[in-house]
């Protein structure tokens, strides 16, 4: 039973989501030979003001770059 964990920042779309998770599905039927029903996949959104990048909170770091 694979279990993928995928975790983003905020603002993807539910079509983008769902695209996601077809594609990670459709890898590991092709890849590993997993049977689709076996397979969970979970996306988390995370705040950017609770993801760090290059020292500082992502929204810290979006309004310096």
């Amino acid at each position: 039973m694979p279990y993928v964990n995928i975790q983003i920042t905020e603002g993807a779309s539910r079509e983008q989501k769902a695209a996601l998770i077809k594609d990670v599905t459709d890898s590991l039927v092709a890849n590993l030979g997993k049977k689709p029903e076996h397979i969970h996949v979970v996306i988390q959104n995370v705040a950017l003001e609770d993801w760090g990048y290059a020292g500082l909170p992502t929204d810290v770091w979006m309004k310096k770059a």
